[in-house]
């Protein structure tokens, strides 16, 4: 590490502590060439995951969206909302073990049409009204016959 004060580049580190629940780790460091001591910080890069859109549009996975998606789904059901970011913390779990960076929305919509199936069919039936666009009653009731011919 190249020292902020004579620019010479040995250093020995005194001390490291993490921070921020061990996302970062901080060190103090002393230069060997003037003694001086200076900080510096480590932290994984993060690497964004890609959305593919359905016009091939591609933005930044986001959480919060996603989330908010599924709130609206089950809105005034009887789900609580840990169970809700239980759920779409476990959709972006399984987008980090990928090893691709990009992933589609019909794959992410999948992924949470799947588990909200389990948890409220009312809540299931609303995402998926929105998600695979419902063009009128007649898929809606296709859908909702589905789930009642389930054992």
């Amino acid at each position: 590490m190249k020292c902020p004060f004579c620019s010479v580049n040995r250093d020995r580190v005194v001390d490291s502590r993490e921070s921020r629940e061990g996302a970062t780790i901080r060190r103090r460091r002393e230069c060997l060439a003037c003694g001086r001591r200076f900080t510096s910080y480590e932290q994984i890069e993060n690497i964004p995951y890609m959305v593919v859109k359905k016009n091939n549009r591609r933005e930044e996975f986001d959480h919060a969206k996603l989330l908010s998606g599924v709130l609206k789904a089950c809105e005034k059901r009887p789900i609580p909302l840990k169970t809700l970011e239980e759920l779409v913390a476990s959709v972006e779990h399984r987008l980090h073990q990928r090893e691709e960076r990009e992933i589609s929305t019909q794959e992410i919509g999948n992924m949470i049409m799947n588990r909200l199936r389990e948890l409220d069919q009312v809540a299931y039936v609303r995402f998926a009204s929105v998600y695979r666009r419902f063009e009128d009653i007649g898929a809606f009731v296709e859908e909702v016959q589905s789930l009642l011919n389930e054992p």
